[in-house]
């Protein structure tokens, strides 16, 4: 397996991944739409190729915290597909970690993600909505710990608070029901 940053002649790849994922299309249109809005920029879109095939894919999109000094940088995760035959192989978590790192290289200062909570916190999240970084749509109190946060800096969670906004292409309220 290979993970590679995306280009243009990815997209059809992309979105058949998703669409093989998720087994349907809702994921693969926000994932289009997200690498073409301009104020999901900057973005990280990365790719796991296996013996030469599109296996999986993530997406990294500019995200903002209301009432953050202007200097605070942040991405959210979203979404991650890996196509089912290849699901439960690493790939998902090799994509997320490799994403991380390039993230921290581009000194990233805070990652959020709303997703399953036994899953991402093996990847360093834990819960925003108790840290006072609040998601961009309420979240239901039964899923509050599906709206989590990874510092990338230390010393960032702790000094800063706010609701964070995110890129217009996902910036509607039904991709924020967990």
């Amino acid at each position: 397996m290979i993970v590679r940053q995306t280009d243009d002649q990815d997209l059809d790849s992309i979105i058949s991944v998703h669409e093989s994922a998720f087994r349907q299309n809702d994921e693969a249109l926000l994932t289009a739409n997200l690498l073409i809005d301009p104020s999901a920029v900057p973005r990280l879109s990365l790719m796991a190729v296996v013996d030469g095939r599109p296996a999986g894919h993530v997406l990294f999109t500019r995200a903002i915290v209301s009432g953050a000094e202007p200097g605070i940088t942040a991405s959210i995760l979203a979404p991650l597909a890996v196509i089912p035959e290849f699901q439960g192989r690493g790939l998902g978590g090799e994509l997320i970690r490799n994403g991380l790192r390039q993230l921290t290289d581009k000194d990233t200062d805070l990652v959020f993600v709303l997703g399953h909570p036994a899953y991402y916190p093996r990847f360093g999240f834990r819960p925003a909505g108790a840290l006072g970084l609040i998601a961009p749509y309420p979240i239901p109190p039964r899923h509050a710990d599906a709206w989590m946060v990874q510092e990338l800096k230390e010393g960032i969670v702790g000094t800063v608070e706010g609701r964070v906004i995110c890129a217009n292409a996902l910036n509607k309220r039904e991709y924020w029901v967990e």
